[in-house]
């Protein structure tokens, strides 16, 4: 097998710890409002933004170190797992992508009966979530919500740096400087980014430059 095929089947774990957060004006109220658990108006948080923002990793880090809350995907809120969800803390990752938005409704409703905490994380605000339930869409207007922006040229930088150094890839700042402009605004293009550009160096046996990065930028281009 050649060494271009086995790189791009390479997986490596992602880093969910606090200590992994990196925090920059865009993000920093998010974390505020996981810090301030459990005082959440209603019980309950939305977090949206854009593909890569976080918003997962904040759903880890509340999980782990706040409320010991269980995450679940759009897929498991289904009407008869509602009751088992609603048993204990819970963050509904990619919510605005539930099948079942009256499964979402109860869910809503039940977690608030019992006492426990709601954390939901959408692309979008809340009022702009694609369901047509009035009663469902009248929660979710109702819960407090914070945006997380995208990253500033400072946090996809420090972004990019952690990434490379994740992958054990000694890179210099001349590949930041050229990569930040050049790519889309989000933690989910430099994971995209710095894997494609492993991937690279791998497959030519080479170090990850300047010219590896316009190479590779401008072949995904065309």
């Amino acid at each position: 097998m050649k060494v271009n095929q086995l790189s791009l089947g390479l997986t490596l774990p992602i880093s969910w710890s606090r200590e992994d957060f990196l925090v920059a004006p865009g993000n920093e109220a998010a974390l505020a409002w996981i810090d301030r658990w459990p005082d959440w108006p209603g019980q309950a948080l939305v977090l949206h933004g854009h593909a890569g923002s976080g918003k997962t990793h904040l759903a880890q880090i509340w999980a782990a170190t706040a409320s010991h809350a269980r995450i679940v995907g759009p897929d498991q809120v289904r009407v008869g797992q509602v009751d088992d969800l609603a048993r204990q803390p819970l963050a509904v990752d990619d919510a605005d992508c539930v099948g079942d938005p009256a499964a979402l409704f109860h869910l809503i409703n039940m977690v608030r009966e019992r006492g426990h905490t709601l954390l939901l994380t959408g692309s979008l605000p809340p009022a702009r979530w694609p369901f047509a339930l009035p009663d469902l869409m009248s929660r979710l207007k109702a819960m407090p919500s914070q945006v997380i922006a995208e990253p500033d040229d400072a946090l996809l930088a420090a972004v990019l740096v952690k990434l490379f150094a994740d992958r054990q890839l000694n890179v210099g700042e001349e590949v930041i400087r050229y990569l930040v402009p050049r790519i889309e605004r989000s933690c989910h293009a430099a994971r995209h980014w710095v894997a494609a550009l492993d991937a690279a160096a791998l497959a030519e046996s080479r170090a990850v430059t300047v010219a590896l990065a316009r190479k590779v930028l401008e072949a995904q281009a065309d």
